[in-house]
C-alpha cells in the first residue's frame, strides 16, 4: 500500500509538469517524483546524513524555487523538510563532527543561506556558524591550503574547492561585519584557487591534476611534483563550478580579478580537449579518444553551467559554443519518457584518490568506475546549467 501512494503521488507530481515547463523544472519535478523524500536522492532511503552530494541537490532545487516561488511551494517545503530533519533546534547537524576536517561537509551548508532567508529559522544560522567555524581551524598545508579532510593530510583537490570555498565566500559577504576581516577572508578565499592552480597544473596540456599531495609522500602521486596521474573530469567540473560562484560573489578588486583571470585561461584551454565529433568531454580529460574512456555526464554538466555562467558574468564571449554544448550534453545525456521523467545517464558514480581502497589515480581505475544514472553530482549541475539557458535564451 505504501509503494502505491508513492506512485500516485509521483504521477501528480509529473502530470502537473507541464509539456512546456522548462527543463530546470522538468528535472526537479522527475527527481520529487522518483524520490519520495531528500534522503533517497542519493540512495539513503529514509537515511539522514550530512553529505554534499544531497545538500548541492537540493541546492539546485531551491533556486528552481525562487524563479516562480508563488507556483513552487512544494519545491521549497521538499528541500526545507531534509534540512530541518537534520539539524536540530539549536543548530546542531545530525552526526556532523567538524573534528573530522572534511571539506565536504562544508557544501550542504550553501542551501542554508536561502533557507534562512526563506524561513528565518534561526537554528539554520545556527549551522552556518559551526561550519564556519570549521573553516577557521580546517588545518592547511604549509602553502596555505585547507586538507581535503582530516584522514587526507596535506592533500588538496580540485574537489575540495567547489565544497569549501562557495560557503567561505557567501558567508564572508553576508556575515564577516569587520571590513579588514573581508578583506582577509576574500584574499585567502582567492590564495585557495591560486594556490591549487600552481600545484596541479600540467604544463604538457594546460590542464589540472585531480590531486596534489604538499608532503610527496602519497602513493598515488608523483614523488616529484606531488600531483596524481591525470586530469579527472568532473574534478576540472567542479573546479570550474567554484571558480564561477566565488567570482560571482567576490567585490570587485585584485582577487576577483585574479580568478577571473584563471577561469579565462581554462576555458581557453578546455575546448582543446573534447571529443572532436561531440565537443563534449572525457572521463578522463587528459586521454580524449583513448581506448575505455568515455564521455561522462557530470563533468559535461558543470562544464555546461560555468561556461554558461560564464557568459552572462561577462568573462566569455562564445555563447554561441556555449549554448551548442549545453544542447549537446542534452542531447548525448538526457531523456524523458513519455510519462514525463527526465533521466541522466552515464554518470561516473565516485572517485578519488587513497583511502581505505587504496585508489590509485592511473587511467585503468577513473575508467572502471561505477557508472548511474541521475546521480546528484550530476543533476544539480544539469539543474543550473538549465537555468543559465533558460535565463539568456
Amino acid at each position: 500500500m505504501r509503494k502505491y501512494i508513492i506512485s500516485l503521488m509521483s504521477l501528480a507530481l509529473l502530470v502537473s509538469c507541464a509539456a512546456q515547463d522548462p527543463l530546470s523544472l522538468k528535472v526537479v519535478r522527475s527527481e520529487m517524483a522518483r524520490c519520495q523524500d531528500a534522503t533517497y536522492l542519493d540512495g539513503l532511503e529514509g537515511k539522514l546524513k550530512w553529505n554534499y552530494t544531497t545538500g548541492l541537490e537540493l541546492k539546485s532545487f531551491v533556486d528552481v524555487y525562487a524563479v516562480a516561488p508563488d507556483s513552487r511551494k512544494d519545491i521549497l517545503d521538499y528541500a526545507d523538510a531534509w534540512y530541518d530533519a537534520i539539524i536540530d533546534s539549536t543548530g546542531i547537524i545530525y552526526k556532523y563532527k567538524k573534528s573530522n576536517f572534511s571539506t565536504d561537509h562544508i557544501c550542504p551548508g550553501r542551501t542554508l543561506f536561502q533557507l534562512y532567508d526563506l524561513t528565518g529559522k534561526a537554528k539554520y544560522k545556527a549551522a552556518m556558524d559551526s561550519l564556519y567555524s570549521q573553516i577557521l581551524d580546517q588545518p592547511r598545508t604549509q602553502e596555505g591550503g585547507f586538507w581535503h579532510k582530516k584522514i587526507y593530510p596535506d592533500q588538496m583537490w580540485l574537489d575540495g574547492l567547489y565544497m569549501a570555498q562557495p560557503f567561505y565566500a557567501e558567508y564572508t559577504r553576508r556575515y564577516v561585519e569587520d571590513p579588514a576581516h573581508k578583506v582577509k577572508n576574500y584574499q585567502d578565499i582567492a590564495n585557495h584557487f591560486i594556490t591549487v592552480y600552481q600545484y596541479t597544473f600540467d604544463p604538457a596540456t594546460g590542464l589540472l591534476r585531480h590531486a596534489w599531495d604538499s608532503s610527496h609522500q602519497m602513493f598515488w602521486c608523483n614523488p616529484e611534483t606531488g600531483q596524481s596521474a591525470h586530469a579527472w573530469g568532473r574534478a576540472m567540473g567542479w573546479y570550474m563550478m567554484a571558480l564561477a560562484d566565488v567570482i560571482e560573489i567576490l567585490p570587485s578588486g585584485n582577487d576577483k580579478a585574479a580568478l577571473s583571470g584563471l577561469f579565462i585561461r581554462l576555458w581557453q584551454v578546455l575546448p582543446q580537449y573534447a571529443d572532436p565529433e561531440t565537443g563534449l568531454w572525457y572521463q578522463v580529460l587528459d586521454q580524449p579518444g583513448r581506448e575505455g574512456n568515455y564521455l561522462e555526464a557530470t563533468c559535461n554538466a558543470m562544464f555546461a553551467y560555468s561556461r554558461l555562467k560564464g557568459v552572462r558574468l561577462g568573462l566569455l564571449d562564445d555563447l554561441d559554443a556555449a549554448k551548442a554544448a549545453y544542447n549537446q550534453m542534452l542531447k548525448t545525456f538526457v531523456t524523458e519518457s513519455e510519462d514525463g521523467l527526465v533521466t541522466l545517464r552515464d554518470c561516473c558514480e565516485v572517485a578519488g584518490l587513497g583511502g581505505k581502497d587504496n585508489r590509485s589515480g592511473d587511467y585503468d581505475y577513473y575508467i572502471h568506475e561505477r557508472i548511474r544514472d541521475n546521480d546528484p553530482k550530476g543533476i544539480g549541475p544539469l539543474i543550473w546549467a538549465a537555468l543559465e539557458y533558460e535565463k539568456i535564451k
